[in-house]
């Protein structure tokens, strides 16, 4: 767990931009400084800009001139662009034991193939065993929308079963689902993110997502990529209890058959 200097977002920039736009006006947008400040920040000399890397420092330095350049006044802690936000980043080391039991014997899935575990628990070790599967569509619950994947499914101390992105996604003109969700156009509920909350609120120990190209937007060798090093993220109070396994294309769910990501977590 570590503790890091983010820059503000524009939640907290917006306020300060419109009290700057009263004293002066940067005009049209340039194309080609926004291609030039990209151009810098995805420079090596950055060394990918991460929260907590070696050259966090530098691109928030960077970005706060950028602020000052443009006459923005700081919101940040102490008179600054910047405020301190504790982080946690997590990677599994050493030996990892999966499978999932079914009638005909264990079916073991191994890391970075068949699976793909990690974890935002700051805790040494996480073992699920022996919990049931419950399949529960795309796993949206979305009252606004007239649509409720759970239909009063009970989640508690078991792994849900999703399928990968927003309902309508594959829906044809006359199912229920059709334009509900805006079709391709990706909603929240599409994100995985969204799917282990809601997870998580339902009491769920774990989290299976079923992953398929069209829906993700990528194939597996970009999850695969991860290798098992989980997004920095914030601290909460309370913690999240949670941490992720992503399955592979060999691996047969019930009736499900496809790679797939899982999300798996502790209460």
């Amino acid at each position: 767990m570590s503790r890091a200097a983010l820059l503000l977002t524009a939640a907290l920039a917006l306020p300060a931009l419109a009290h700057a736009q009263a004293k002066i006006d940067s005009g049209p947008i340039d194309p080609a400084r926004l291609s030039e400040i990209t151009r810098v920040l995805a420079s090596d000399e950055f060394q990918g800009r991460a929260p907590g890397g070696p050259a966090e420092q530098k691109t928030t330095d960077y970005i706060a001139a950028q602020f000052k350049a443009l006459g923005l006044e700081p919101a940040g802690d102490a008179g600054s662009y910047t405020q301190k936000v504790p982080l946690v980043h997590t990677r599994i080391d050493g030996p990892i034991a999966m499978s999932f039991a079914t009638a005909g014997g264990a079916v073991p899935l191994a890391q970075g193939e068949q699976a793909q575990v990690m974890t935002l628990l700051p805790v040494d070790a996480v073992a699920i065993k022996d919990a049931p599967l419950v399949f529960v569509g795309y796993g949206v619950s979305a009252p606004e929308r007239g649509w409720d994947d759970f239909k009063g499914a009970d989640l508690k101390g078991k792994v849900a079963v999703f399928l990968i992105s927003d309902p309508d996604l594959e829906a044809a003109e006359g199912e229920p689902a059709f334009g509900k969700f805006g079709g391709k156009a990706a909603t929240y509920y599409a994100r995985w993110t969204y799917k282990y909350e809601e997870a998580v609120r339902r009491g769920a120990v774990g989290a299976l997502i079923v992953h398929e190209t069209l829906g993700a937007g990528y194939g597996w060798s970009t999850v695969k990529a991860s290798n098992g090093e989980a997004t920095t993220s914030s601290v909460r109070t309370p913690p999240r209890r949670s941490c992720s396994c992503r399955a592979g294309s060999s691996v047969t769910l019930r009736s499900i058959s496809s790679s797939a990501r899982a999300w798996i977590s502790r209460p």
